[in-house]
């Protein structure tokens, strides 16, 4: 259940750095609530995800998912190029979350 917490706690991760960009430096009022709300979520979840899970890995893997998220929705949202470099380092973020989730949580 833990990495399931932790899946939900990246996801909101996402959401929050998208709705930074959307928010405008937070001078739009609804975009600007929903960055506070998701990171409020994003860091509860992460705090329940981390009683059960090692802090390094909970981290990693919390950061990697916003990482790789974030680069896919600037991708097909906003139109950011997705050259082999980018798409290679990825790829390589992605394998080590895969690779933490393997290593287990204790």
């Amino acid at each position: 259940m833990a990495w399931i917490i932790l899946f939900a706690a990246g996801l909101m991760e996402v959401g929050w750095a998208i709705g930074l960009k959307q928010s405008h430096g937070f001078t739009r009022l609804w975009p600007s609530v929903f960055t506070v709300a998701s990171i409020i979520v994003s860091l509860f979840l992460l705090s329940l995800a981390i009683k059960d899970l090692p802090i390094g890995t909970a981290y990693a893997v919390w950061s990697g998912i916003g990482m790789v998220g974030v680069a896919v929705v600037g991708v097909v949202v906003f139109g950011e190029s997705l050259d082999p470099v980018r798409l290679v380092s990825i790829g390589l973020i992605g394998a080590g979350i895969v690779g933490l989730n393997l290593a287990g949580g204790h």
